[in-house]
């Protein structure tokens, strides 16, 4: 599965989010492959991160990670330079934002 997050870097905190997030730690990365999330892809406008997560369950892997130990670091680390995330309405939330249309799925 495919979901699209929505995030905005505090004020002031573009260059060393940037910094911090150019590699992820590789426990990160070994939880993520773990827990079936296959890519991440950030890309960034202004303040706004748009996140492109390919994954087995979304639900199961947030689950997992609030678990899990090196989330929870990585977390405390980038944390400093994230304000919030927003769900589809708008309103602060760490939920996917809604998918409007799809290419593949209309010509697929």
């Amino acid at each position: 599965m495919r979901i699209a997050l929505h995030s905005e870097i505090r004020d002031g905190a573009i260059d060393d989010y940037r910094t911090h997030h150019a590699r992820i730690p590789d426990a990160l990365a070994a939880t993520f492959a773990r827990i079936g999330i296959h890519d991440w892809t950030i890309w960034r406008s202004g303040q706004r991160l748009f996140h492109l997560v390919e994954c087995d369950d979304w639900d199961a892997a947030v689950a997992a990670l609030d678990e899990d130990p090196a989330n929870a670091e990585w977390q405390k680390d980038i944390g400093r330079f994230v304000e919030l995330f927003r769900g589809a309405d708008g309103a602060e939330g760490f939920a996917p934002i809604e998918q409007v249309w799809d290419l593949r799925a209309q010509v697929g």
